[in-house]
């Protein structure tokens, strides 16, 4: 409870810099509109992410020049469902991630990266890719790539160690 009001005090302490004599100020919407936002969001979110909704909501508006808004409740409301969208689409991800079913997507940078892997690869022994790829690609354990090979564990990371150079070879040219 402390933290709240001491985090809605950071807000229009903040607010107090950007406002002009005379005009109605981040304060001002804070104290008209603050409670109506915290009540519409309760009844989504509950109780206490709906404070901290309100007061992120504050801090995204205070670029705004008050004077500037028409509509208060419509921006208010705007700025707090487009950060309650963000923050489930932010649980989402991570949950993903954390159960594993999502796997990073590639960029424009990534794409060059994986034509110069490419490429590397083409020129590597088969000996050496045949180890790497497993390794690397496969999440093979050096054991059961010597298990499926039929070498030894010293031979995969001979193998392994040599793919590694010739990587590291290309990658200077």
């Amino acid at each position: 409870m402390l933290l709240r009001g001491f985090a809605g005090a950071l807000v229009l302490a903040d607010s107090r810099q950007c406002e002009r004599p005379g005009s109605p100020g981040l304060e001002d919407l804070y104290r008209d509109y603050a409670d109506w936002l915290r009540r519409r969001l309760r009844r989504q979110v509950g109780t206490d992410q709906a404070a901290d909704l309100v007061h992120e909501t504050y801090i995204r508006l205070a670029p705004y020049e008050p004077a500037d808004i028409r509509h208060p409740k419509a921006l208010l409301m705007r700025i707090a469902t487009n950060l309650l969208r963000d923050g489930k689409r932010k649980e989402a991800v991570q949950s993903a991630y954390t159960a594993g079913t999502l796997h990073p997507t590639s960029t424009p940078g990534d794409q060059a990266e994986v034509v110069q892997l490419k490429e590397i690869l083409q020129t590597m022994p088969p000996l050496y890719r045949d180890v790497f790829v497993l390794s690397r690609f496969r999440g093979m354990t050096y054991s059961d790539i010597a298990q499926v090979h039929g070498i030894s564990v010293k031979t995969v990371e001979w193998r392994m160690s040599k793919a590694l150079d010739h990587c590291l070879m290309r990658l200077d040219d």
